[in-house]
């Protein structure tokens, strides 16, 4: 005779569906997130691997990120620093012609001009911050960030004791972290790059003051002239040195990028075979999981028709 135990087949069969729908639910993840797991605690023995992969992606990227930052700046104290070149160039242009003119009407409007612009290029701002101050932020009397340069014109120059004091920068430049073992200079400061250049603009004013150069130059006036147009040679190749030094520091740092991203390629790679899920074989296991979910579920309705009267008749 056939014993019916209506108890013990309903509970095989809601243990076969409920181990089925466990199946079904970490294929789902799988297929949901391309996964093998959603925590380290579902990668098993290999979870040690996976979080020091995951750090040091996670620290390579910030060297990219900080690498990134440090090129934006460089580009733009590239364009600042030949700004300040391009006004050195300009002014020993403008004082040849006036001493090839023999006259020099508008140079000295042209030379406010072009200290306009070498001020400019020092003063020039980065993500809110000025590129030449080096660690100065703020004046003492007032919380606003400081200029590195505060002499507004050439006027103003002129009535400071040095070209020195037109600076207000400190000597603390800027100094990046680059990678692992790699630490950059990356700052340059304004009275380094702009000294020698507003010098020579403070003697111009100086010497324009008393003796004006509004007309017909006479001896003494092409000779001074002359000396500063070659002051201006001097400075502006000063200024292009500089450029140049900064040149190769994005250089280096563009190299630096490129072998980051190639480390973060490369490390992104072994964690991606470490945990990325196999989604032909987690599409396969999804469905067996829902035919096996399909299954049981059939036999718990079928269990719910058998009675014990089928075999009593």
């Amino acid at each position: 005779m056939t014993r019916v135990s209506t108890y013990g087949n309903y509970q095989s069969a809601l243990l076969q569906l409920m181990a089925a729908q466990s199946r079904g639910e970490e294929a789902q993840n799988k297929v949901n997130t391309k996964k093998n797991a959603t925590d380290l605690v579902g990668f098993g023995r290999t979870s040690e691997t996976v979080s020091a992969l995951k750090s040091s992606q996670t620290r390579i990227q910030a060297f990219i990120d900080t690498s990134k930052t440090v090129a934006d700046r460089l580009e733009t104290q590239d364009l600042a620093l030949g700004r300040v070149g391009d006004a050195a160039t300009a002014a020993r242009k403008a004082i040849a012609e006036a001493i090839a003119a023999g006259r020099s009407e508008g140079l000295m409007s042209s030379m406010e001009a072009l200290f306009q612009q070498a001020q400019e290029g020092l003063n020039t701002r980065h993500q809110g911050k000025y590129l030449f101050s080096g660690g100065t932020t703020e004046q003492a009397s007032v919380v606003l960030p400081t200029t590195p340069v505060g002499a507004s014109s050439l006027e103003r120059l002129a009535t400071l004791p040095a070209a020195g004091d037109a600076f207000r920068n400190d000597p603390l430049k800027q100094t990046s972290w680059m990678d692992e073992t790699v630490t950059m200079e990356t700052g340059f400061l304004a009275d380094e790059v702009g000294e020698e250049l507003f010098g020579i603009f403070r003697d111009l004013q100086i010497f324009h003051q008393t003796t004006p150069l509004n007309g017909n130059l006479n001896q003494a006036q092409i000779n001074f002239l002359t000396t500063q147009m070659t002051r201006f040679e001097t400075a502006a190749k000063g200024v292009v040195e500089v450029q140049a030094i900064n040149g190769a520091k994005q250089a280096r740092v563009d190299a630096l990028i490129e072998t980051q991203e190639a480390r973060k390629i490369s490390v992104d790679t072994i964690l991606s075979g470490k945990t990325d899920a196999n989604m032909a074989q987690a599409v396969t296991e999804l469905e067996m999981a829902q035919i096996a979910i399909q299954a049981s579920a059939q036999v718990i309705s079928q269990l719910r028709q058998v009675s014990l009267l089928d075999y009593l008749r």
